[in-house]
């Protein structure tokens, strides 16, 4: 039931003392986890906060990578980290709903990840290899769908960063992949 298809619950609500508007409104933001971290960021926190999120996401995103790179790194992997960072940088979104620090972690993350990988035609690691670059070049062209809706100061901030990961994407064996899906080779 969506509140816009019911105009006079919206008027009900409306109209309810100041008191019990102020009790269901903590009960439904207590149902809501992201709602109440949302909620905590823009009435809590400031500008400092957000820097110390971008950065300890960043900082993961290191790890994680430097992890992968050290070690013999296999498609699986790579792919379960990606998954796990891309899933951690579309929470820090929905909490903060800053289009710009989203869009530099995503890049930040296609640009650490690693992409090149020893495993035989026959190894039971290949099909993720396959799964990678699907979801590889896909998360490129959600990003770049945001890249765009930025402002223009910003886009040129970031083109350079981006063209390094599409230039990546591009020298490695995603390049089929990428121009099937239809993804740029330059911004």
């Amino acid at each position: 039931m969506k509140l816009s298809e019911h105009k006079d619950l919206k008027n009900a609500i409306t109209s309810l003392p100041e008191k019990e508007k102020d009790k269901l409104l903590l009960r439904l933001v207590a149902k809501d986890k992201v709602l109440t971290e949302h909620l905590h960021f823009k009435l809590l926190e400031n500008e400092q906060d957000l820097s110390e999120r971008i950065e300890r996401l960043t900082q993961d995103i290191e790890t994680d990578s430097a992890e992968l790179t050290a070690m013999k790194n296999n498609a699986k992997e790579v792919l379960l980290k990606m998954r796990n960072l891309n899933g951690r940088i579309n929470h820090h979104y929905k909490v903060t709903k800053d289009n710009y620090s989203e869009v530099e972690l995503r890049i930040h993350l296609l640009d650490r990840l690693p992409v090149h990988f020893k495993e035989g035609l026959l190894s039971p690691y290949n099909k993720f290899k396959e799964r990678l670059q699907i979801y590889f070049v896909k998360t490129a062209l959600s990003l770049i769908k945001k890249y765009m809706k930025l402002h223009e100061d910003l886009q040129y901030d970031l083109r350079d960063r981006m063209n390094s990961v599409l230039n990546k994407i591009y020298k490695s064996n995603m390049g089929s992949v990428a121009s099937e899906l239809g993804l740029p080779e330059q911004m």
